[in-house]
């Protein structure tokens, strides 16, 4: 190391300070030799390169956003940023919900009319629920289906009993209970029907929606489903919604082991079909020895003022498929539920899912089903949704072209035009306190939960009213 000024002082004619600058000159040398060596076992750190300076500034520039709550326009940057874009998210922050409500980050209030399509029927964060939820978590989370809980039990016993069903089984996302409806019914051909090894073909209804997953979008007819993700599922054939004549044509095939449908299209936006239509289902499946698989993951659980929307025309699918407000949207719990003769036609090893059937997920169900049930929400969304059709059939039909719908789901049809279509009659909702959103363009969804009152429901009648008028 080179000599410092204090060194070279050592050689000054001005001697009565020789030995003050010596002190000085050992104290600052033992303070170079500390920070070398802190150099030193920074070393590593550093010679990572310049990326590592920029991680740091990020941190510190984090740290100075963290001492402030984000705003709403902060989380549309970082989501964009960070996130993939497979969402077209209208543009609103929330961080809380109860009941009907939801608040954005800013404090504004909302009513919420799309219920997360159809999960929170029992309303934002129903206390009951939560309770659930935070007990079992508690205690134990997750056991895997290699070992025995003391929950699933007692969650398949109240299930199965409350529709009428010999078994359930488990799963997560109301896709995963799809495609496990579709494994039941390829199984069943197979060991029952008598269809050949790999001949099996399943029949969907045009403007289905039950998901994303391969075998999903290879239903659809829908190209922004499944436009640049082929090849296909094989098996999958489509008939047109509602159309009962063309419906038995394919079932003249002995080779089809099911037909799955909505009895409500959701997603398509809430197409319902004619009265009848379900038990003229129910008799075409039972005449040609196929399978009807009722996808209620949307339709079910009090929605459209039954408990499961097949009820309507009090008919028994063979495979009913639950899901969303299962939890009432607090976790991702859904069901797939038939008969043994169906069921145990899958072995162990066959199917599963490391989460389906936990302890969380079998308490929160049954606490969810039972908030269904006591609270009376079927009842509450067959009332209110008559309530909500008759005055929606009040708004000028110039803008609103049609009203449609079941219990509390519904949907209107925007006349699009080169002042305003459906997304903007939804952004000027939300400016006027009411969340909802488009789908296929020109149709808004009207879905609040099921424990909206009449007031409430009057309220929002009035700002729906008000923001059709101002255009």
């Amino acid at each position: 190391m080179e000599a410092c000024p204090l060194t070279q002082a050592r050689t000054s004619v001005l001697t009565p300070l020789h030995s003050r600058l010596s002190e000085q000159h050992s104290t600052m040398s033992g303070m170079i030799v500390k920070f070398s060596r802190s150099v030193s076992r920074a070393a590593p750190v550093l010679s990572r390169g310049i990326h590592s300076g920029k991680r740091a500034a990020s941190t510190a520039v984090s740290k100075r956003k963290a001492e402030r709550p984000p705003t709403s326009e902060d989380i549309y940057a970082r989501e964009e940023k960070y996130g993939a874009h497979n969402y077209h998210p209208l543009p609103v922050a929330l961080e809380r919900g109860e009941g009907i409500y939801v608040w954005d980050v800013e404090g504004s209030r909302y009513y919420d009319f799309l219920s997360a399509y159809s999960a929170v029927n029992q309303g934002h964060c129903h206390p009951k629920i939560i309770a659930a939820l935070t007990a079992q978590a508690s205690k134990i989370t997750l056991t895997s289906r290699a070992f025995y809980n003391d929950v699933l039990g007692a969650y398949a016993e109240y299930i199965t009993n409350l529709f009428g069903y010999d078994k359930v089984l488990p799963m997560n996302t109301g896709v995963e209970g799809g495609e496990t409806a579709c494994k039941l019914a390829r199984k069943w051909a197979y060991n029952v029907k008598g269809v050949p090894k790999n001949k099996a073909k399943i029949i969907f209804a045009d403007g289905n929606f039950w998901g994303r997953t391969m075998a999903a979008i290879s239903s659809s007819n829908d190209p922004s489903s499944y436009d640049g993700f082929g090849p296909f599922m094989p098996g999958f054939e489509n008939v047109p919604y509602n159309d009962t004549a063309a419906l038995e044509k394919a079932l003249q095939d002995p080779n089809v082991a099911a037909f799955m449908v909505e009895p409500i299209q959701g997603e398509a936006g809430v197409v319902v079909p004619d009265h009848g239509y379900l038990t003229k289902v129910r008799e075409l499946c039972t005449k040609y020895n196929v399978l009807w698989i009722a996808d209620e993951v949307q339709t079910g659980l009090a929605r459209t003022g039954r408990r499961l929307a097949v009820d309507h025309e009090e008919v028994r699918p063979d495979i009913v498929i639950l899901g969303k407000a299962l939890s009432g949207g607090v976790y991702p719990v859904s069901a797939v539920l038939c008969d043994d003769e169906i069921m145990l036609t899958i072995k162990p090893g066959e199917h599963g899912s490391t989460f389906g059937g936990n302890p969380v997920a079998c308490q929160v169900a049954m606490a969810a089903l039972e908030v269904m049930e006591k609270e009376k929400l079927a009842e509450n969304a067959q009332k209110m949704g008559e309530i909500l059709r008759s005055e929606l059939n009040k708004l000028p039909k110039d803008i609103v072209t049609t009203v449609r719908g079941k219990g509390l789901l519904n949907a209107v049809v925007i006349k699009e035009t080169k002042d305003y279509d459906a997304w903007k009659v939804c952004l000027r909702l939300r400016d006027n306190g009411l969340l909802a959103k488009p789908t296929h363009g020109d149709i808004i969804r009207l879905a609040p939960p099921l424990v909206i009152k009449e007031d409430e429901l009057r309220e929002c009648v009035d700002i729906i009213q008000k923001t059709i008028l101002s255009f």
